[in-house]
């Protein structure tokens, strides 16, 4: 836990614009980050100050993306489980925070209607940060259950976003979240994206680069 809470206090430390993930499979995605985004992980805390880990396994830490500010191609590293089946070999294009093209070696349909819940479906809430040596992962085992599964690689989720990752967004009407680039829907689909060569650029505000992932492991 000390080493998640490390993590994301630096990240929130850099003062992130956005983040540059790619890997070997094709996956070259770059992802802005909401207004006054915060990355959380590792623990919560409650309104009444109190910390609390609300997802044990966890290993993520993870932020709000921009609603409208998600673009490239990512390639899926694990099978998705919806509705319970298996929509494998799977791929995503953003431009502008939406998706304009999408596949996969099995069931194609599914992804389309996922992505097609509802208008904000196709865009993403969460940016989630997962090192490849995460014990989940190591295990080898698709638990298909999404608060294990999560847990076994970096992911983002299709979606809504959470509050919680804007300063002050718990306070915050929709309208208000939105105006900061939070995205809104009825879903929050977690799917996973991380490989075991993933490397991760991240961008401050003031233009400055930063290492973030290495060959799939924190490089700090």
């Amino acid at each position: 836990m000390a080493e998640g809470r490390r993590h994301r206090d630096q990240l929130n430390a850099w003062n992130l614009d956005h983040i540059h993930m790619t890997s070997s499979n094709g996956t070259d995605l770059t992802v802005g980050l909401a207004d006054d985004a915060t990355w959380e992980g590792a623990s919560s805390k409650a309104e009444n100050g109190t910390d609390f880990i609300a997802n044990v396994p966890t290993e993520e830490v993870f932020c709000a993306p921009h609603r409208e500010r998600v673009n490239g191609i990512v390639y899926g590293t694990k099978p998705y489980v919806y509705n319970g089946q298996l929509i494998e070999g799977w791929h995503v294009t953003f431009k502008d925070g939406k998706v304009v093209e999408h596949g996969a070696e099995k069931n194609a349909s599914l992804l389309a209607e996922l992505l097609s819940t509802d208008e904000n479906a196709c865009r993403i809430g969460e940016i989630a940060l997962v090192p490849a040596s995460s014990p989940i992962n190591q295990s080898g085992v698709l638990f298909y259950n999404t608060l294990f599964d999560e847990n076994a690689a970096c992911h983002i989720a299709f979606g809504a976003g959470y509050p919680t990752n804007i300063k002050g967004g718990s306070k915050m009407n929709r309208t208000e979240l939105l105006a900061k680039g939070l995205n809104d829907s009825a879903i929050h689909e977690d799917v996973m994206i991380g490989a075991p060569d993933t490397n991760v650029i991240g961008t401050t505000k003031d233009g400055k680069e930063v290492t973030i992932f290495t060959n799939g492991e924190w490089a700090f």
